[in-house]
């Protein structure tokens, strides 16, 4: 429908929001996503303003704000300055630790609500000199405007390969067969056998999860242990730590296991928090006993700690062209167009550190063969309908309140890349906003991958020690394969 909506903005067209978009739009769900980008020199904002002028301004999202009732994007024009935040810096704020004041900077952020009368994102450029770079870029968006997918789709759609400007290395994938390699060689007779198997297995793995989802929604809740937030959670400062890792290694453990790069980060984050979560209940420990070894086990037993795990519903997982996740009907379109399963995570010392590989291999191969994610976003898509944005923001709400984390993983460009001719050193993807103390992004980018971790501070004071854990997590692994000649 064509409305006027004032008289320097021309006849502009409302679009309904999606069913994700609507949910994000709740109060209950008020998520916003953050992406911090490192760069290798001093960045000009006035390169950001004309690129933002020529390209991001004219996205359909990127330029459009909601209506009154929140149900609906009304195109509009922008004045992309109003988006740009480029602070004047006194070098006595920063003082010697630029790294400390960028991290402050940015929990500040997230106290500071978008402003709903106009599109909702915005970016700040701090030209402060880290340990990793010489600037540091801070791109704000509402969780509503699109999934992390979309929006670094966005990213590299205004960027290009460092080495050749002429080209952006777009990564793409395709999904893993179910069906085993040499069964197709077989006869007709065995394929029908695993196949009516194989569909009793899935009808059964998807009636346990809805289950334990709808369990999950009413009543079950993670052990309260030092990792484990509140539903006040989300109205708390976040901060933001990263660490870089090895992308070579996690490839020659996933090669050496023979299973895929999900596996190998899940079993690092399990080792890890294993590790973060027996360290404080042995300093417990040690005040009333000061026989205290390292290998001690002093996790309490029947630990139920659980994480969500968002799954992309796209038919292709790799980042496409800006222009074919717009086209209509595309099969990679932008917007939300995710889920999430819930992954009970196996906490416990293990004296190999292959066993977590080992469990979390096994658990995502069950979880691959359930319709766990379809149904929950069916599930919230149904309830909207038919209840309404708050009774679908609850359904979706409530299992992020009682489960410990969230853990993410997308694929980065396989090259550097650059914006404009500033060499990007890191991208480091996050959220804040949500009910709990601890998220974990991963993102591979240029030979590595980012670790990329929001906390809320007053729950979890040393984030930082669990990324040291799942760095010598994944060196205890890559010894062990090397140990048993396996790599």
């Amino acid at each position: 429908m064509k409305v006027r909506i004032s008289k320097e903005v021309e006849v502009v067209e409302e679009q309904p929001l999606s069913p994700m978009a609507r949910i994000f739009q709740s109060p209950e769900v008020d998520y916003c996503g953050v992406t911090i980008m490192g760069f290798k020199t001093k960045f000009c904002p006035d390169v950001l303003l004309d690129a933002l002028k020529h390209n991001v301004s004219k996205h359909p999202r990127f330029s459009a704000k909601l209506s009154e009732d929140g149900a609906k994007w009304i195109e509009t024009q922008i004045n992309v300055e109003d988006h740009v935040v480029v602070p004047n810096i006194d070098p006595k704020e920063i003082g010697e630790d630029g790294q400390g004041f960028v991290d402050d900077y940015i929990s500040r952020l997230t106290m500071i609500p978008l402003d709903r009368s106009r599109p909702l994102w915005d970016m700040h450029i701090l030209n402060v000199k880290t340990s990793d770079a010489e600037a540091v870029g801070v791109i704000r968006s509402h969780h509503s405007l699109g999934d992390g997918m979309s929006l670094i789709s966005l990213m590299l759609a205004c960027t290009h390969k460092t080495s050749d400007p002429d080209n952006t290395i777009i990564p793409s994938l395709k999904r893993r067969e179910t069906v085993p390699h040499g069964l197709r060689k077989q006869g007709w007779f065995l394929r029908s056998i695993f196949t009516v198997g194989s569909t009793i297995t899935l009808l059964w793995n998807t009636f346990v999860d809805v289950v334990l989802l709808f369990a999950t929604i009413l009543f079950l809740k993670d052990t309260k242990t030092p990792l484990k937030g509140g539903a006040d959670v989300g109205r708390n400062p976040t901060r933001f730590y990263r660490r870089t890792i090895s992308l070579d290694d996690i490839k020659l453990i996933k090669n050496s296991m023979n299973m895929t790069i999900n596996d190998v980060l899940l079993g690092i984050t399990q080792a890890a928090l294993s590790r973060y979560l027996n360290r404080f209940y042995g300093k417990n420990h040690e005040k009333e006993s000061r026989a205290l070894t390292s290998n001690q086990n002093h996790l309490p037993r029947k630990l139920r700690f659980r994480s969500g795990c968002t799954v992309n519903l796209r038919p292709d997982i790799g980042f496409k062209p800006l222009a074919d996740m717009m086209a209509k009907d595309s099969k990679c379109r932008w917007g939300n167009y995710f889920s999430f399963i819930i992954l009970p995570f196996s906490i416990g010392l293990q004296t190999d550190p292959l066993v977590y590989l080992e469990i979390s291999e096994s658990m995502m191969a069950r979880k691959k063969h359930s319709y766990h994610a379809e149904l929950v976003y069916f599930i919230i898509k149904s309830v909207l309908k038919v209840f309404g944005a708050k009774a679908a923001a609850t359904i979706f709400n409530r299992p992020v309140e009682n489960l410990t984390t969230c853990v993410s993983n997308n694929i980065g460009p396989m090259d550097e890349i650059s914006f404009r001719g500033h060499p990007i050193a890191y991208i480091a993807p996050s959220n804040y906003g949500q009910s709990q103390a601890l998220l974990v992004h991963y993102m591979s980018y240029a030979g590595k991958m980012i670790i990329s971790m929001a906390v809320d501070p007053t729950v979890i004071p040393d984030p930082h020690k669990i990324c040291d854990d799942m760095e010598e997590s994944l060196k205890d692994m890559k010894a062990a394969l090397s140990e048993r000649g396996l790599l």
